[in-house]
């Protein structure tokens, strides 16, 4: 139960992750930044459930932890859009800059705080929210649960939805491939480009409140997000830029990061190979997975290209 329990936490952290990036990407914009935006989101969560007094109606902490990870998310988003798209800087590098940055930033502001409220005596990166955290919490089917993960399906499903089922989604999809002929027929491609960056923000950000909460009371900034903003990018990849296929990509990935954390209650796991290998298992599954997978990628065809309104 332990292994499904962790599988489903991380294919719903993958998958929404995965799922901002999509946007992004379908919108005509590269977004490496993902695990930076994950920190920042996970920062703001974070920070409002340790700020929140122990005994606030379970609904307030977990629709005002939802609000600023998404706001954290989305305001750190923004300097990759107004860096991509009024700029036109490359994406790449924008996108790793914003990766150093976050965890940087975060443990500076973590740290500060302790210092501050601790007198000097805490000069450490960790947050604890023990309390606040079991609002999320609930019981079923014999397993611990928490409530990201039935938001998780939800956006899920609504992601299929206004992709392939509304102009919206259409137009987006269309910035993404053919900027110039969108532009022609009256769509703002810097319009759509800005909110597909933003709702990438928004996922990544709750994708990072979720990997730091849903397991665990407190979190040490310094380690990141240990390289989870990536790994949602190799399932973006393996799923082709679609809704489901990212989803079966994430329960697929999400399985192998459980097996790191769910091993130890295994014996012929543990007896099998160290446990330092169950730790690189997703990252090298991951590699495996590009290496045979990547040159059929079908990735939107203007992804990366900086739009320039005056060209055809």
């Amino acid at each position: 139960m332990l292994l499904i329990q962790y599988t489903l936490i991380y294919a719903s952290v993958l998958s929404l992750v995965a799922l901002g990036g999509m946007y992004s990407e379908r919108s005509g914009v590269i977004n490496i930044g993902l695990e930076g935006i994950m920190v920042m989101g996970a920062c703001g969560g974070a920070f409002t459930m340790n700020f929140l007094p122990v005994g606030t109606n379970p609904l307030a902490v977990i629709l005002l932890t939802i609000f600023f990870s998404v706001a954290a998310g989305m305001i750190f988003s923004l300097l990759l859009a107004f860096a991509a798209i009024n700029f036109k800087a490359d994406q790449t590098l924008v996108g790793t800059a914003m990766n150093m940055l976050a965890t940087a930033f975060a443990t500076v502001l973590v740290k500060t705080l302790n210092t501050k409220i601790s007198g000097g005596a805490n000069f450490s990166a960790v947050l604890e929210y023990i309390q606040n955290r079991k609002c999320f919490l609930f019981k079923a089917f014999g397993m611990e649960l928490n409530v990201y993960m039935i938001i998780a399906l939800v956006l899920l499903l609504a992601a299929v939805v206004i992709l392939y089922q509304t102009p919206f989604g259409m137009h987006l999809m269309a910035c993404g491939e053919h900027p110039q002929a969108a532009d022609s027929v009256g769509i703002n491609v810097y319009r759509m480009r800005y909110i597909g960056v933003l709702i990438s923000g928004a996922l990544g950000g709750l994708g990072g409140i979720i990997y730091i909460s849903a397991g665990n009371s407190q979190w040490d900034f310094g380690y990141g997000v240990a390289g989870a903003g990536f790994l949602a990018l190799a399932v973006m990849i393996f799923g082709q830029w679609k809704p489901l296929l990212i989803a079966l990509s994430a329960i697929l990935f999400g399985f192998f990061r459980a097996i790191a954390d769910a091993y130890i209650g295994f014996d012929f796991l543990t007896n099998l190979v160290p446990g330092e290998i169950y730790k690189m298992l997703p990252y090298i599954i991951s590699l495996v997975v590009l290496a045979f997978t990547s040159k059929k990628s079908k990735a939107p065809k203007a992804e990366g290209v900086p739009y320039d309104k005056g060209s055809r």
